[in-house]
């Protein structure tokens, strides 16, 4: 159930329910008196052949799925836990991600650490989101309709959950009345929202699906090696 056709093959998903998110809802007393939800389905390392498989392992990549139900949490609407990514070793810069809204529509969250910007961005079908380096990221679906979103990322990390966990969720929460200032995040700026940003200088087009760009050459590389890349991230959020 809930399996994912991918390549010819059947893949089962990680589920995310609604009591691992217990630390960081709006409506936590709603979540008190509800049953164990599923929320989001998160496929994995995913690839159309076994080449490719083995192109996006040579070149550090990982491609991933994930669905996001249309729900209300309460009075927010459903959301990713959300998580910081870790810096490259070596490097003061911390691996981005790059997100392609496969169907519906997304509204992601984009914070620094020390919650000095944050930063909304509202995606349809065909629009490609980069979290730059120096961001955590919380993906919100506030439609009737289920998204369904694809991931490129560097496959050799794992994310961090446990600052935005700690803070009892983002700095903002998306709720039926609109967005409200999380009380634990006194500090974070005020939200501003910006258009899709342009994202060319990465080799990104909107008219053109993501997952072909893992197996060429180098078109991907920012991904695994920001540091190498960064006047390419400069003003993407502004």
């Amino acid at each position: 159930m809930n399996e994912l056709e991918f390549g010819g093959k059947m893949k089962e998903p990680d589920v995310r329910m609604l009591h691992d998110m217990d630390d960081v809802l709006y409506d936590r007393e709603w979540a008190e008196g509800t049953e164990n939800l599923e929320l989001y389905y998160m496929y994995r390392d995913l690839f159309l052949s076994r080449r490719d498989g083995d192109l996006f392992k040579e070149k550090g990549l990982r491609y991933d799925i994930t669905i996001i139900l249309p729900l209300m949490l309460g009075r927010e609407y459903v959301k990713t836990a959300g998580h910081y990514h870790p810096r490259v070793p070596g490097e003061d810069v911390t691996y981005p991600e790059v997100y392609e809204v496969l169907e519906g529509e997304a509204t992601y969250l984009l914070q620094k650490e020390d919650l000095s910007d944050v930063v909304l961005v509202r995606a349809r079908a065909g629009d490609k989101v980069v979290v730059p380096p120096g961001y955590g990221h919380i993906t919100i679906n506030e439609s009737n309709k289920r998204l369904k979103m694809a991931n490129f990322v560097c496959r050799d990390f794992s994310s961090i959950y446990d600052p935005i966990k700690e803070k009892g969720g983002g700095a903002y929460f998306l709720t039926d009345k609109g967005f409200v200032k999380n009380p634990k995040c006194k500090e974070a700026a005020p939200l501003r929202e910006i258009e899709v940003p342009a994202v060319r200088d990465l080799g990104l087009v909107r008219s053109r699906e993501m997952y072909p760009l893992g197996r060429e050459m180098g078109k991907l590389d920012w991904l695994v090696h920001p540091q190498d890349h960064l006047e390419a991230f400069e003003g993407l959020l502004d």
